[in-house]
């Protein structure tokens, strides 16, 4: 699991979803069978295909080692209901993921409100999960949310090898131009969280 959710599961959450089902995001290489639609869950379920990183897909197994999963910002997680282990994202790639999602204004000033409470990201991760990401926007987005937060990680993040793109890249439509990742942000994005 992985995006919005991941980051709701461990507590990252900032906008509740009231009278709205929570929607489990998951990604990976295959199609959902079509019987997973039909599973008496409350939660809907969002197939997001491979997600933002370059990554081959582990095969998730009691197998798999913590370390593999831990190098590409997963964590295995003992679910409570039914004592299985799921695998999440770590919030240092939950949050990449969710900037990965289709912009707009919502959604910016949401992972600007989740960016503000990730004080405590691990920056060497962040480095690797940068390099290995593929989506310029993505990459773009959550370096500018990290830079407006004046995160204490963020120096200490290496972006020697992560590609920016280049050019500017409309994220909102009327917006403001962050001109040190030159994407479009919304106007009153630096007006504090109340």
């Amino acid at each position: 699991m992985g995006g919005r959710f991941a980051l709701a599961h461990q507590g990252h959450e900032h906008y509740l979803r009231l009278g709205e089902p929570a929607t489990l995001t998951l990604y990976g290489p295959s199609k959902l069978p079509a019987w997973s639609h039909k599973l008496p869950l409350r939660e809907r379920v969002q197939a997001c295909g491979k997600g933002p990183f370059d990554w081959t897909p582990l095969a998730f197994s009691a197998e798999t080692l913590d370390a593999n999963l831990n190098a590409q910002g997963l964590e295995r997680v003992m679910d409570a209901t039914s004592a299985v282990e799921v695998v999440y994202s770590t919030p240092e790639r939950a949050i990449l993921e969710l900037c990965d999602e289709k912009p707009d204004s919502a959604l910016v000033r949401e992972a600007n409100a989740i960016m503000h409470g990730l004080a405590t990201l691990r920056p060497q991760l962040v480095s690797t999960l940068l390099q290995h990401c593929s989506s310029i926007k993505a990459k773009r987005l959550f370096l500018a949310l990290a830079d407006q937060n004046r995160h204490a990680w963020l120096p200490h993040v290496d972006l020697q090898g992560v590609d920016l793109g280049r050019g500017k890249r409309v994220l909102v439509q009327g917006g403001k131009l962050n001109t040190k990742y030159q994407i479009t942000l919304p106007k009153d994005l630096d007006e504090p969280l109340g």
